[in-house]
Protein backbone atom coordinates (compact mmCIF):
# COMPACT_ATOMS: atom_id res chain seq x y z
CA UNK A 1 0.00 0.00 0.00
CA UNK A 2 1.49 3.15 -0.85
CA UNK A 3 0.01 6.74 0.47
CA UNK A 4 -0.11 10.02 -2.44
CA UNK A 5 2.18 12.90 -2.07
CA UNK A 6 0.18 15.58 -2.58
CA UNK A 7 2.65 18.44 -3.83
CA UNK A 8 5.33 16.85 -6.11
CA UNK A 9 8.53 16.70 -4.53
CA UNK A 10 10.59 18.57 -6.99
CA UNK A 11 8.79 20.64 -10.10
CA UNK A 12 10.34 19.31 -13.14
CA UNK A 13 8.73 20.74 -16.57
CA UNK A 14 6.86 18.63 -18.56
CA UNK A 15 8.36 16.98 -21.75
CA UNK A 16 5.36 17.14 -24.16
CA UNK A 17 4.41 13.56 -25.06
CA UNK A 18 1.44 12.69 -27.33
CA UNK A 19 -0.35 10.54 -25.49
CA UNK A 20 0.42 11.73 -21.36
CA UNK A 21 -3.09 9.71 -20.42
CA UNK A 22 -2.44 6.69 -22.16
CA UNK A 23 1.48 7.00 -20.01
CA UNK A 24 -0.17 7.53 -17.17
CA UNK A 25 -2.07 4.34 -17.55
CA UNK A 26 1.20 2.51 -17.54
CA UNK A 27 2.45 4.12 -14.61
CA UNK A 28 -0.85 3.27 -12.99
CA UNK A 29 -0.25 -0.25 -14.53
CA UNK A 30 2.58 -0.69 -12.61
CA UNK A 31 1.59 0.55 -9.10
CA UNK A 32 -1.23 -1.30 -9.12
CA UNK A 33 0.82 -4.37 -9.38
CA UNK A 34 2.26 -3.54 -5.90
CA UNK A 35 -0.84 -2.28 -3.91
CA UNK A 36 -2.41 -5.72 -4.95
CA UNK A 37 0.30 -7.73 -4.18
CA UNK A 38 0.80 -6.27 -0.71
CA UNK A 39 -2.48 -7.58 0.25
CA UNK A 40 -3.46 -10.73 -1.52
CA UNK A 41 -1.85 -12.89 1.29
CA UNK A 42 -4.69 -11.62 3.66
CA UNK A 43 -6.74 -13.87 1.77
CA UNK A 44 -5.05 -16.25 -0.79
CA UNK A 45 -2.96 -17.45 2.47
CA UNK A 46 -4.83 -20.24 3.61
CA UNK A 47 -4.83 -21.56 -0.02
CA UNK A 48 -0.99 -21.28 -0.33
CA UNK A 49 -0.89 -23.04 2.93
CA UNK A 50 -3.08 -25.98 2.37
CA UNK A 51 -1.37 -26.91 -1.05
CA UNK A 52 2.85 -25.96 -0.13
CA UNK A 53 2.32 -26.49 3.88
CA UNK A 54 4.09 -24.42 6.16
CA UNK A 55 2.91 -22.83 9.82
CA UNK A 56 1.48 -19.50 10.54
CA UNK A 57 4.77 -17.70 10.69
CA UNK A 58 5.31 -18.76 6.43
CA UNK A 59 2.18 -17.54 6.23
CA UNK A 60 3.12 -14.02 8.11
CA UNK A 61 6.69 -14.33 6.11
CA UNK A 62 5.03 -14.59 2.38
CA UNK A 63 3.52 -11.28 3.19
CA UNK A 64 6.25 -9.30 5.12
CA UNK A 65 8.89 -10.60 3.40
CA UNK A 66 7.56 -8.55 0.47
CA UNK A 67 6.91 -5.21 2.22
CA UNK A 68 10.31 -5.91 4.43
CA UNK A 69 11.73 -6.11 0.95
CA UNK A 70 10.19 -3.49 -0.31
CA UNK A 71 11.00 -1.31 2.78
CA UNK A 72 14.75 -1.65 1.94
CA UNK A 73 14.78 -1.45 -1.34
CA UNK A 74 12.85 1.99 -1.71
CA UNK A 75 15.42 3.83 0.42
CA UNK A 76 17.61 3.88 -2.76
CA UNK A 77 14.77 3.06 -5.26
CA UNK A 78 14.15 6.87 -6.13
CA UNK A 79 18.00 7.51 -6.35
CA UNK A 80 18.25 4.67 -8.83
CA UNK A 81 15.54 6.93 -11.35
CA UNK A 82 17.64 9.91 -10.90
CA UNK A 83 20.70 8.34 -11.59
CA UNK A 84 19.24 6.30 -14.80
CA UNK A 85 16.00 7.79 -15.22
CA UNK A 86 12.79 7.68 -14.24
CA UNK A 87 11.73 5.74 -17.74
CA UNK A 88 14.24 3.39 -17.65
CA UNK A 89 13.98 2.40 -13.99
CA UNK A 90 10.30 1.71 -13.92
CA UNK A 91 11.03 -0.52 -17.16
CA UNK A 92 13.06 -2.59 -15.31
CA UNK A 93 11.52 -2.76 -12.19
CA UNK A 94 8.30 -3.49 -13.77
CA UNK A 95 10.12 -6.50 -15.84
CA UNK A 96 11.69 -7.47 -13.20
CA UNK A 97 8.13 -7.30 -11.12
CA UNK A 98 6.80 -9.69 -13.73
CA UNK A 99 9.60 -12.38 -13.85
CA UNK A 100 9.40 -12.45 -9.99
CA UNK A 101 5.82 -13.20 -9.56
CA UNK A 102 6.19 -16.18 -12.11
CA UNK A 103 8.71 -17.23 -9.97
CA UNK A 104 6.10 -16.96 -6.97
CA UNK A 105 3.55 -18.30 -9.06
CA UNK A 106 5.76 -21.29 -9.99
CA UNK A 107 7.65 -21.38 -5.96
CA UNK A 108 7.11 -25.63 -5.43
CA UNK A 109 7.70 -24.87 -1.62
CA UNK A 110 6.55 -21.99 0.80
CA UNK A 111 10.51 -21.37 1.25
CA UNK A 112 10.71 -20.55 -1.94
CA UNK A 113 7.51 -18.38 -2.13
CA UNK A 114 9.01 -16.50 0.28
CA UNK A 115 12.50 -15.75 -1.15
CA UNK A 116 10.49 -14.79 -4.16
CA UNK A 117 8.45 -12.67 -2.64
CA UNK A 118 11.74 -10.67 -0.92
CA UNK A 119 13.09 -10.40 -4.62
CA UNK A 120 9.41 -9.37 -5.81
CA UNK A 121 9.66 -6.27 -3.43
CA UNK A 122 12.87 -5.20 -4.35
CA UNK A 123 11.95 -4.99 -7.75
CA UNK A 124 9.00 -3.46 -6.54
CA UNK A 125 11.40 -0.75 -4.70
CA UNK A 126 12.71 -0.23 -8.13
CA UNK A 127 9.62 0.27 -9.78
CA UNK A 128 7.12 2.08 -7.49
CA UNK A 129 9.37 5.72 -6.83
CA UNK A 130 9.77 6.18 -10.31
CA UNK A 131 5.58 6.69 -10.40
CA UNK A 132 5.32 10.65 -9.65
CA UNK A 133 7.99 11.93 -11.46
CA UNK A 134 7.01 10.19 -14.61
CA UNK A 135 3.68 12.27 -13.97
CA UNK A 136 5.16 15.43 -13.62
CA UNK A 137 7.63 14.26 -17.07
CA UNK A 138 4.38 13.32 -18.60
CA UNK A 139 1.97 16.54 -18.11
CA UNK A 140 1.99 19.92 -18.24
CA UNK A 141 2.07 22.26 -14.59
CA UNK A 142 -1.71 23.30 -15.33
CA UNK A 143 -2.84 19.75 -16.06
CA UNK A 144 -0.97 17.85 -13.25
CA UNK A 145 -3.13 18.25 -10.66
CA UNK A 146 -5.97 16.19 -12.90
CA UNK A 147 -3.55 13.88 -12.89
CA UNK A 148 -2.39 13.31 -9.03
CA UNK A 149 -6.36 13.61 -8.56
CA UNK A 150 -7.13 10.43 -10.82
CA UNK A 151 -4.26 8.66 -9.36
CA UNK A 152 -5.29 9.08 -5.35
CA UNK A 153 -8.54 7.32 -5.76
CA UNK A 154 -7.38 4.70 -7.77
CA UNK A 155 -4.74 3.89 -5.26
CA UNK A 156 -7.33 3.85 -2.66
CA UNK A 157 -9.09 1.50 -4.15
CA UNK A 158 -6.42 -1.00 -5.27
CA UNK A 159 -5.11 -1.08 -2.39
CA UNK A 160 -8.19 -2.76 -0.67
CA UNK A 161 -9.36 -4.56 -3.50
CA UNK A 162 -6.31 -6.94 -3.01
CA UNK A 163 -8.13 -9.44 -0.55
CA UNK A 164 -11.23 -9.22 -3.33
CA UNK A 165 -9.31 -9.95 -6.29
CA UNK A 166 -7.50 -13.17 -4.70
CA UNK A 167 -10.69 -14.43 -3.16
CA UNK A 168 -12.41 -14.23 -6.89
CA UNK A 169 -9.08 -15.64 -8.44
CA UNK A 170 -8.23 -18.13 -5.53
CA UNK A 171 -12.13 -19.49 -5.99
CA UNK A 172 -12.32 -19.53 -9.91
CA UNK A 173 -9.37 -21.89 -9.92
CA UNK A 174 -8.78 -20.70 -13.51
CA UNK A 175 -6.82 -23.50 -15.76
CA UNK A 176 -6.38 -25.50 -12.26
CA UNK A 177 -4.03 -22.27 -11.04
CA UNK A 178 -5.75 -22.03 -7.66
CA UNK A 179 -3.56 -19.42 -5.19
CA UNK A 180 -0.82 -19.36 -7.99
CA UNK A 181 -3.34 -16.93 -10.51
CA UNK A 182 -3.01 -14.43 -7.41
CA UNK A 183 0.74 -14.15 -8.94
CA UNK A 184 0.05 -14.79 -12.31
CA UNK A 185 -2.38 -11.78 -12.57
CA UNK A 186 1.01 -9.39 -12.88
CA UNK A 187 1.79 -11.02 -16.32
CA UNK A 188 -0.84 -9.08 -18.24
CA UNK A 189 -1.15 -5.74 -16.38
CA UNK A 190 2.93 -5.78 -15.69
CA UNK A 191 3.32 -6.69 -19.82
CA UNK A 192 0.78 -3.81 -20.34
CA UNK A 193 2.66 -1.74 -18.72
CA UNK A 194 6.29 -2.36 -20.23
CA UNK A 195 4.50 -1.83 -23.99
CA UNK A 196 2.79 1.40 -23.72
CA UNK A 197 5.22 2.47 -20.82
CA UNK A 198 7.92 1.87 -23.75
CA UNK A 199 5.69 3.38 -26.65
CA UNK A 200 4.21 6.66 -24.24
CA UNK A 201 6.53 7.52 -21.36
CA UNK A 202 8.85 10.60 -22.33
CA UNK A 203 13.30 9.54 -21.96
CA UNK A 204 13.87 12.59 -19.61
CA UNK A 205 17.30 12.93 -19.00
CA UNK A 206 19.02 11.77 -15.77
CA UNK A 207 18.80 14.24 -13.07
CA UNK A 208 22.75 13.31 -11.87
CA UNK A 209 25.17 10.42 -12.70
CA UNK A 210 27.80 11.68 -10.03
CA UNK A 211 26.00 10.48 -6.75
CA UNK A 212 26.91 7.41 -5.93
CA UNK A 213 24.34 4.63 -4.09
CA UNK A 214 24.81 4.55 -0.39
CA UNK A 215 25.22 0.92 -0.61
CA UNK A 216 26.59 0.42 3.21
CA UNK A 217 23.24 2.65 5.14
CA UNK A 218 21.43 0.33 2.45
CA UNK A 219 22.83 -2.76 4.81
CA UNK A 220 22.89 -0.94 7.72
CA UNK A 221 19.17 0.02 7.61
CA UNK A 222 18.11 -3.77 5.85
CA UNK A 223 19.79 -5.59 9.35
CA UNK A 224 18.06 -3.37 11.47
CA UNK A 225 14.80 -4.03 10.09
CA UNK A 226 15.16 -7.55 10.11
CA UNK A 227 16.67 -8.18 13.35
CA UNK A 228 13.02 -6.52 14.45
CA UNK A 229 11.22 -8.48 12.69
CA UNK A 230 12.42 -11.94 12.31
CA UNK A 231 11.99 -12.86 15.94
CA UNK A 232 8.56 -11.27 16.14
CA UNK A 233 7.24 -13.48 13.10
CA UNK A 234 9.52 -16.90 14.35
CA UNK A 235 9.36 -16.46 17.85
CA UNK A 236 6.17 -18.00 18.65
CA UNK A 237 6.27 -20.86 17.11
CA UNK A 238 9.73 -21.39 18.51
CA UNK A 239 8.39 -20.91 21.90
CA UNK A 240 10.61 -17.37 22.34
CA UNK A 241 13.97 -18.83 22.60
CA UNK A 242 16.76 -16.47 24.09
CA UNK A 243 18.46 -15.41 20.61
CA UNK A 244 15.05 -13.84 19.68
CA UNK A 245 14.76 -11.58 22.14
CA UNK A 246 18.60 -10.41 21.86
CA UNK A 247 17.77 -10.03 17.65
CA UNK A 248 15.22 -7.85 18.99
CA UNK A 249 17.01 -6.03 21.11
CA UNK A 250 20.31 -5.87 18.77
CA UNK A 251 17.87 -4.11 16.23
CA UNK A 252 17.96 -0.95 18.39
CA UNK A 253 21.58 -0.03 18.26
CA UNK A 254 21.98 -1.15 14.91
CA UNK A 255 19.18 1.29 13.96
CA UNK A 256 21.20 3.94 16.24
CA UNK A 257 24.19 2.82 14.06
CA UNK A 258 22.76 3.46 10.82
CA UNK A 259 21.10 7.15 12.13
CA UNK A 260 24.86 8.30 12.98
CA UNK A 261 26.48 6.93 9.86
CA UNK A 262 23.84 8.72 8.12
CA UNK A 263 24.77 12.25 10.17
CA UNK A 264 28.72 12.11 8.85
CA UNK A 265 28.26 11.03 5.57
CA UNK A 266 25.89 14.06 5.39
CA UNK A 267 28.52 16.03 6.79
CA UNK A 268 31.17 14.79 4.60
CA UNK A 269 29.07 15.77 1.30
CA UNK A 270 28.42 12.73 0.51
CA UNK A 271 24.96 11.10 -0.67
CA UNK A 272 22.71 9.67 2.07
CA UNK A 273 19.47 7.47 2.23
CA UNK A 274 17.93 10.16 4.32
CA UNK A 275 18.50 14.01 4.78
CA UNK A 276 18.98 13.76 8.74
CA UNK A 277 17.70 17.63 9.16
CA UNK A 278 14.41 16.37 8.68
CA UNK A 279 14.08 14.34 11.79
CA UNK A 280 14.67 17.40 13.56
CA UNK A 281 11.44 19.11 12.64
CA UNK A 282 8.44 17.68 15.07
CA UNK A 283 6.20 17.47 11.84
CA UNK A 284 8.49 15.17 10.48
CA UNK A 285 9.65 13.33 13.35
CA UNK A 286 5.52 12.88 14.15
CA UNK A 287 4.41 12.05 10.94
CA UNK A 288 7.33 8.64 11.04
CA UNK A 289 5.40 7.87 14.02
CA UNK A 290 2.09 7.97 12.42
CA UNK A 291 2.64 6.19 9.71
CA UNK A 292 4.30 3.46 11.53
CA UNK A 293 1.28 3.28 13.49
CA UNK A 294 -1.62 3.97 11.05
CA UNK A 295 -0.23 1.42 8.43
CA UNK A 296 1.10 -1.45 11.05
CA UNK A 297 -2.65 -1.37 12.20
CA UNK A 298 -4.25 -1.35 8.67
CA UNK A 299 -2.17 -4.22 7.70
CA UNK A 300 -2.19 -6.34 10.51
CA UNK A 301 -5.78 -6.18 10.47
CA UNK A 302 -6.10 -6.93 6.83
CA UNK A 303 -4.49 -10.36 7.68
CA UNK A 304 -6.35 -11.15 11.11
CA UNK A 305 -9.68 -10.37 9.45
CA UNK A 306 -8.75 -12.52 6.18
CA UNK A 307 -7.14 -15.26 8.34
CA UNK A 308 -10.18 -15.45 10.66
CA UNK A 309 -13.20 -15.89 8.24
CA UNK A 310 -11.36 -18.61 6.40
CA UNK A 311 -9.31 -20.26 9.32
CA UNK A 312 -11.70 -19.69 11.98
CA UNK A 313 -15.02 -19.34 10.46
CA UNK A 314 -14.31 -21.81 7.30
CA UNK A 315 -15.27 -19.54 4.72
CA UNK A 316 -13.61 -20.41 1.20
CA UNK A 317 -11.37 -17.76 -0.68
CA UNK A 318 -14.35 -16.45 -2.47
CA UNK A 319 -17.10 -16.09 0.60
CA UNK A 320 -14.27 -14.09 2.78
CA UNK A 321 -12.78 -11.97 0.08
CA UNK A 322 -17.07 -10.87 -0.79
CA UNK A 323 -17.14 -10.44 3.02
CA UNK A 324 -14.50 -7.83 2.94
CA UNK A 325 -15.99 -6.34 0.07
CA UNK A 326 -17.69 -3.83 1.99
CA UNK A 327 -14.41 -2.57 3.52
CA UNK A 328 -13.42 -1.92 -0.10
CA UNK A 329 -16.59 -0.15 -1.14
CA UNK A 330 -16.04 2.14 2.13
CA UNK A 331 -11.74 2.91 1.43
CA UNK A 332 -13.13 4.22 -2.35
CA UNK A 333 -16.00 6.38 -0.87
CA UNK A 334 -13.45 7.69 1.70
CA UNK A 335 -10.42 8.33 -0.97
CA UNK A 336 -12.93 10.04 -2.98
CA UNK A 337 -14.06 12.36 -0.25
CA UNK A 338 -10.74 12.75 0.87
CA UNK A 339 -9.47 13.61 -2.81
CA UNK A 340 -12.44 16.58 -2.97
CA UNK A 341 -12.11 18.11 0.92
CA UNK A 342 -8.62 17.90 1.70
CA UNK A 343 -7.54 21.38 0.56
CA UNK A 344 -10.26 22.36 2.79
CA UNK A 345 -9.97 20.20 5.91
CA UNK A 346 -6.22 20.01 6.14
CA UNK A 347 -5.37 18.12 8.88
CA UNK A 348 -9.06 17.67 10.13
CA UNK A 349 -9.70 15.21 7.90
CA UNK A 350 -6.98 12.54 9.15
CA UNK A 351 -8.73 12.78 13.01
CA UNK A 352 -12.35 12.43 10.49
CA UNK A 353 -10.81 9.44 9.21
CA UNK A 354 -9.87 7.69 12.76
CA UNK A 355 -12.79 8.74 14.40
CA UNK A 356 -14.70 6.56 11.81
CA UNK A 357 -12.52 3.97 11.50
CA UNK A 358 -12.75 3.85 15.38
CA UNK A 359 -16.58 3.71 15.25
CA UNK A 360 -16.30 0.55 13.11
CA UNK A 361 -13.63 -1.09 15.37
CA UNK A 362 -15.42 -0.70 18.19
CA UNK A 363 -18.70 -1.89 16.73
CA UNK A 364 -16.78 -5.32 15.29
CA UNK A 365 -16.00 -5.73 18.37
CA UNK A 366 -19.65 -5.03 19.71
CA UNK A 367 -20.11 -8.13 17.32
CA UNK A 368 -17.89 -10.54 18.34
CA UNK A 369 -18.75 -10.06 22.26
CA UNK A 370 -22.68 -10.00 21.38
CA UNK A 371 -22.77 -12.64 18.36
CA UNK A 372 -19.50 -15.07 19.98
CA UNK A 373 -19.32 -18.28 17.52
CA UNK A 374 -22.56 -17.67 15.74
CA UNK A 375 -21.09 -14.36 14.03
CA UNK A 376 -21.79 -14.49 10.46
CA UNK A 377 -20.80 -12.51 7.32
CA UNK A 378 -23.97 -9.77 7.25
CA UNK A 379 -22.88 -8.93 10.85
CA UNK A 380 -19.39 -7.76 9.75
CA UNK A 381 -20.62 -5.60 6.36
CA UNK A 382 -21.09 -2.17 8.21
CA UNK A 383 -18.66 -2.36 10.94
CA UNK A 384 -16.03 -3.13 7.79
CA UNK A 385 -17.85 -0.54 5.92
CA UNK A 386 -17.06 1.83 8.30
CA UNK A 387 -13.59 1.09 8.83
CA UNK A 388 -12.68 1.20 5.09
CA UNK A 389 -14.71 5.02 5.05
CA UNK A 390 -11.92 5.97 7.58
CA UNK A 391 -9.14 4.50 6.71
CA UNK A 392 -9.66 5.64 3.04
CA UNK A 393 -9.85 9.37 3.89
CA UNK A 394 -6.34 9.03 5.49
CA UNK A 395 -4.72 7.82 2.59
CA UNK A 396 -4.79 10.71 -0.04
CA UNK A 397 -3.90 13.72 1.78
CA UNK A 398 -1.30 11.89 4.44
CA UNK A 399 2.04 12.37 3.15
CA UNK A 400 1.16 15.94 2.02
CA UNK A 401 0.09 17.32 5.20
CA UNK A 402 3.13 15.70 6.93
CA UNK A 403 5.65 17.23 3.89
CA UNK A 404 3.82 20.13 5.17
CA UNK A 405 6.91 21.54 7.61
CA UNK A 406 9.78 20.32 4.98
CA UNK A 407 12.21 22.41 3.31
CA UNK A 408 12.54 22.44 -0.40
CA UNK A 409 15.32 20.61 -0.46
CA UNK A 410 14.44 17.99 1.91
CA UNK A 411 11.48 16.95 0.39
CA UNK A 412 12.76 14.40 -2.14
CA UNK A 413 14.44 12.40 0.26
CA UNK A 414 11.47 12.66 2.94
CA UNK A 415 9.33 11.53 0.26
CA UNK A 416 11.65 8.30 -0.21
CA UNK A 417 12.08 7.64 3.49
CA UNK A 418 8.43 8.20 4.29
CA UNK A 419 7.14 5.55 1.61
CA UNK A 420 9.79 3.12 3.41
CA UNK A 421 8.55 3.63 6.75
CA UNK A 422 5.04 3.01 5.72
CA UNK A 423 6.02 -0.13 4.19
CA UNK A 424 8.49 -1.25 7.56
CA UNK A 425 5.24 -0.05 9.46
CA UNK A 426 3.36 -2.66 7.30
CA UNK A 427 6.01 -5.16 8.16
CA UNK A 428 5.65 -4.51 11.75
CA UNK A 429 1.79 -5.26 11.73
CA UNK A 430 1.66 -8.01 9.98
CA UNK A 431 4.46 -9.15 12.13
CA UNK A 432 2.49 -8.27 15.61
CA UNK A 433 -0.83 -8.72 14.79
CA UNK A 434 -0.33 -11.60 13.11
CA UNK A 435 1.34 -13.22 15.96
CA UNK A 436 -1.28 -12.26 18.58
CA UNK A 437 -4.01 -13.48 16.52
CA UNK A 438 -2.05 -16.83 15.50
CA UNK A 439 -1.22 -17.49 19.17
CA UNK A 440 -4.25 -16.98 20.57
CA UNK A 441 -6.00 -19.44 17.56
CA UNK A 442 -3.41 -21.91 18.66
CA UNK A 443 -4.23 -21.63 22.58
CA UNK A 444 -7.92 -22.18 21.83
CA UNK A 445 -7.26 -25.82 20.12
CA UNK A 446 -7.37 -25.14 16.62
CA UNK A 447 -4.60 -26.90 15.34
CA UNK A 448 -5.82 -29.81 17.91
CA UNK A 449 -9.09 -30.92 15.84
CA UNK A 450 -11.58 -29.37 18.31
CA UNK A 451 -15.35 -28.64 17.43
CA UNK A 452 -16.21 -26.80 14.94
CA UNK A 453 -18.09 -24.19 17.55
CA UNK A 454 -15.02 -24.22 20.05
CA UNK A 455 -13.14 -23.54 16.55
CA UNK A 456 -15.13 -20.47 15.65
CA UNK A 457 -15.66 -19.46 19.64
CA UNK A 458 -11.16 -19.44 19.90
CA UNK A 459 -11.00 -17.38 16.35
CA UNK A 460 -13.74 -15.13 17.36
CA UNK A 461 -11.68 -14.44 20.81
CA UNK A 462 -8.57 -14.49 18.79
CA UNK A 463 -10.03 -11.52 16.38
CA UNK A 464 -11.86 -9.52 19.27
CA UNK A 465 -8.22 -9.46 20.59
CA UNK A 466 -6.51 -8.04 17.37
CA UNK A 467 -9.37 -5.73 16.83
CA UNK A 468 -9.26 -4.20 20.80
CA UNK A 469 -4.84 -3.63 19.68
CA UNK A 470 -5.98 -2.03 16.59
CA UNK A 471 -8.47 0.16 18.29
CA UNK A 472 -5.80 1.60 20.54
CA UNK A 473 -3.39 2.09 17.67
CA UNK A 474 -6.16 4.10 15.83
CA UNK A 475 -6.28 6.31 19.54
CA UNK A 476 -2.50 6.55 19.72
CA UNK A 477 -2.50 7.67 15.72
CA UNK A 478 -5.50 10.32 16.87
CA UNK A 479 -3.45 11.43 19.51
CA UNK A 480 -0.34 12.01 17.60
CA UNK A 481 -2.31 13.65 14.51
CA UNK A 482 -2.46 16.83 16.50
CA UNK A 483 1.06 17.16 16.15
CA UNK A 484 1.31 17.52 12.36
CA UNK A 485 1.33 20.59 10.04
CA UNK A 486 -2.62 22.14 9.95
CA UNK A 487 -2.48 22.32 6.42
CA UNK A 488 -0.86 20.03 3.40
CA UNK A 489 2.12 21.46 1.10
Amino acid sequence: MTAVLEAPATISPSIGVRRPWLGLSAVLGATLMNLLDSTVVSVGGPAIQADLGGGAAALQWIAAGYTLALAVGLLTGGRLGDMFGRRRMLLLGTAGFVITSLACALAPTPEILIVARALQGLTGAVMIPQGFGLIRDLFPPAEQGKAFGAFGPVIGLATILGPVVAGLLVDADVLGTGWRMIFLINLPLGLYALIVGARTLPSAPARTRSTRLDLPGSLLAGAGMLLMIYPLVQGRELGWPAWSLVMLAASVPVFGLFGLYQVRRNRAGAATLIEPSVFGKRSFSSGVVFVIVFFGAVAGFGLAVGMFLQLGLGYSALRASLTMASWAVGAFLGTAFSAARMAVLGRRILHLGLAIMAVGITALYAVFQLAGASVGAWDLVLPLLAYGVGMGMIFVPLFGIIMGGVEDHEIGSASGTLEGIQQLGASLGIAVLGTVFFGQLGQAGHIGGHAVEAVRLGAVQAAGTVTLITLGLTALAFAVGFLLPRQAR
